[in-house]
């Protein structure tokens, strides 16, 4: 977009500004002055050898989808107490209105852990998990880990990494987080931004820019420019939470007057320090934004980086809404048809029955009151479009209802609801079949938004700018720009007040109470037992996916399975159900040749595969696989490997991981994470691969492997790849998971 330009070359800042590097051979010392890697050899542990960082965080923080494995997974392996503070939200699975009570269960987990191991309690509904850790965590210089994906706090100083669980469970056990020199990417933003534009806009752009080219994979982005110091702190965090959509490692901005003015704000000060670029810093590659060439955005499903502007939509909705209409039944798969040329009126407009402004990304408290400003004294109607509105903590709440931000909102007809993720992966506001709802959250992949393609349910979701969405609301759901309305910006100040959390927040780092009982609700259950990989590997093919990308949410739903986290074995049972249904039957049947092999009796389908393969199953380990050409993009929950592994899953197979968190969830699960070249992939499900000398292989330090595959009754020779693990790792894959890991005695 000409918005947004991208410079695949090297770049050194001198005199403030960034310049082409020519000299190359500086550029690895040039990096060390980055921001990023300041904070990075700050938190490093050991040496920092082998080209990696091993790093401890000074915080962290999971919500109550992930929080109770965490904990049970630290708790098997030995630990004690919480070395660092670690807080505990509860705004995923907060509604209480699904399964009973285990929804309530694992809060009260939640909080008996608190007390047990010295944590930190926030209870359901009184701030979104990252409003939460911006609010009281973040600091500049700091790092923060969490087990959610958009953990981004890097516009107030922090550099802050979402991962699966495996990964803070190993910092409750005083273990680092490892990763490879990161290269970092200079983001340059230039102008002002236009009257009616958000930072949506910013993000879905930035987003759409990056993205499908993996501009920015695993790589850091480091905010700076002249742009910056006009932009305010909702604003910033806006486009910062949204980074972990471009497939970026993390972020981390410059700080200035405005960063120093939150921190005073929020009562902490101390937090506070300047953060500025230094002349002979080197960046990998350079991304320009020019703020004042900004247009309002919208993404089309299934994707935040289906990137259009509103007006190109606008002037071409059919030929648009047509191209992106056949890729996304193409996803589904013939499930069920999504009819967006239906969205289209007989006058050419684009109706939407749904609008939300919620969580992380959508419910600060200047998106919603610029969202007031453009309704004011308007109607949202009372045809079929709707609007909710969740702000992003009950000190957000607070101050909307004191300024009469609250009022304004409730006149229109708008809903106000508590703080509340929902409706950001399909438990709150689910659309009706076949409707376009536009939201100011984090995503809007396939069935996060509550829909059942197996039941022959559709919705579709679009992401917009929370301005754009109250101009939309102000049109009764005409598709409709924010810079297309006339309306004017009421000057207001977040003013911050935290009492609420000191008098129902359970603060209680630093003060374990060891004699206090866990509570353990019927429904949460200890990890099953999980088999340490033998000599030899003997996989089974049980999903073969050939998606370009396919999304943590395909490999584990979220919405109301999400119930039933702190049951693998019950969470298991949802394993890729809304796109490969027969998966889970189909492993299970693996896993059963698998545990009749174990008792000595082996059946004749793996008699058979073993003969062909010449493999002595007495010392070779049966199980599942799955194929996908790039899994893992989205959610860092780490049930997306954990349940492949209940079920008996020992690898993937694919050709790149669409994110590091996915790989890493697969290694600390036992799954050993292969990858293979593109023209040596030729499979079906039920094609079974056979790795000799796997586990000999991982613990003398390979990074391949020669595998074979045997389709149609033909045997073929393959390589299978698996580069850039560590030592720990490759232990944690022999030992079949990373509790197997910590009960070895392995430190």
């Amino acid at each position: 977009m000409a918005m947004i330009e991208k410079y695949i070359e090297a770049v050194i800042l001198k005199n403030g500004v960034p310049e082409k590097l020519t000299d190359h051979t500086v550029l690895a010392e040039g990096r060390e002055k980055t921001l990023s890697y300041s904070i990075l050899n700050a938190h490093e542990k050991r040496d920092r050898t082998g080209g990696k960082f091993h790093i401890a965080f000074d915080a962290m923080i999971s919500h109550d989808i992930t929080y109770v494995g965490i904990i049970q997974t630290a708790r098997a392996s030995g630990m004690t107490e919480f070395p660092i503070p670690y807080a505990l939200t509860n705004c995923h699975n907060s509604l209480c209105a699904v399964g009973g009570t285990i929804n309530e269960d694992d809060h009260a987990f939640g909080l008996s852990a608190a007390k047990k191991y010295g944590g930190i309690y926030v209870p359901a509904n009184m701030a979104v998990i990252h409003q939460f850790a911006r609010e009281k965590m973040t600091g500049c210089g700091k790092m923060i880990l969490g087990s959610d994906s958009h953990t981004r706090y890097g516009c107030y100083g922090t550099m802050a990494v979402g991962e699966g669980g495996g990964e803070l469970a190993k910092q409750l056990l005083r273990n680092t987080w490892d990763v490879e020199d990161p290269e970092v990417v200079l983001v340059w933003l230039d102008g002002k931004v236009p009257h009616g534009i958000g930072p949506h806009d910013v993000a879905i752009a930035l987003v759409g820019a990056t993205f499908p080219d993996g501009f920015v994979k695993n790589r850091i982005l480091e905010f700076a420019g002249p742009g910056v110091e006009a932009l305010s702190m909702d604003f910033r965090i806006g486009i910062d939470v949204m980074t972990t959509e471009t497939s970026c490692l993390s972020s981390i901005w410059i700080t200035d007057a405005e960063v120093k003015k939150f921190y005073d704000n929020v009562g902490r000060p101390e937090e506070y320090r300047e953060m500025d670029l230094t002349d002979g810093a080197c960046y990998d590659r350079l991304i320009k934004i020019n703020l004042s060439e900004m247009e309002s955005m919208i993404a089309l499903p299934f994707h935040p980086s289906k990137a259009y502007t509103i007006h190109e939509l606008q002037r071409e909705p059919e030929r648009i809404l047509r191209e992106v209409q056949d890729e996304c039944n193409r996803q589904l798969g013939g499930k069920v048809d999504l009819d967006l040329l239906g969205m289209i009126d007989k006058d050419g407009n684009i109706r939407c029955e749904q609008g939300v402004i919620v969580g992380c990304a959508g419910g600060m408290y200047e998106n919603i009151s610029e969202a007031a400003d453009i309704l004011r004294d308007g109607s949202v109607g009372n045809g079929y479009f709707d609007m909710s509105v969740y702000p992003s903590s009950v000190p957000i709440n607070l101050a909307i209802v004191k300024d009469g931000i609250a009022e304004e909102l409730l006149k229109t007809g708008a809903v106000l609801k508590p703080c509340f993720c929902g409706p950001c992966f399909g438990a709150g506001d689910t659309p009706a079949n076949n409707t376009l709802s536009i939201r100011h959250s984090t995503r809007n992949f396939p069935n996060r938004e509550g829909s059942k393609p197996g039941d022959g349910q559709i919705s579709a979701v679009a992401l917009m700018d929370a301005r754009s969405i109250a101009a939309t609301a102000r049109n009764k759901g005409i598709l409709t720009a924010a810079t297309d309305i006339d309306y004017e910006v009421t000057p207001r100040a977040y003013s911050y007040s935290d009492e609420m959390y000191e008098k129902r927040c359970y603060f209680g780092f630093g003060r374990a109470q060891k004699d206090e009982k866990l509570r353990l609700g019927p429904n949460i259950t200890d990890w099953p037992h999980m088999p340490e990989l033998e000599d030899d590997l003997l996989v089974k093919l049980c999903a073969v996916i050939e998606d370009e990308v396919t999304t943590t949410d395909e490999l584990i739903p979220s919405g109301e399975t999400s119930s039933y986290r702190s049951n693998p074995v019950r969470l298991s049972d949802f394993a890729l159900s809304r796109r490969v249904p027969e998966y889970v039957g189909r492993s299970k049947s693996v896993r059963t040749l698998e545990e009749k092999r174990e008792a000595g009796d082996i059946s004749d389908e793996l008699r058979a595969v073993a003969s062909i393969f010449g493999a002595d199953l007495a010392n070779t380990t049966v199980g599942s696989a799955v194929f996908a050409r790039k899994p893992g993009d989205g959610s860092a929950r780490e049930q997306a490997a954990s349940c492949q592994k209940v079920l008996g899953g020992f690898a993937n197979i694919c050709f790149e991981y669409a994110t590091k968190r996915y790989r890493s969830n697969c290694i600390n699960w036992g799954i050993v994470p292969f990858t293979i070249d593109k023209q040596a992939a030729d499979f079906d499900c039920d094609t079974w691969v056979y790795v000799p000398e796997i586990r000999k292989g991982l613990l003398e330090g390979r990074d391949s492997f020669k595998g074979y595959i045997l389709k149609d009754g033909t045997v073929v020779e393959t390589v299978l790849r698996c580069n850039g693990l560590t030592k720990e790792e490759r232990q944690i894959l022999v030992d079949g998971c990373l509790i197997n890991y910590y009960a070895n005695n392995r430190e």
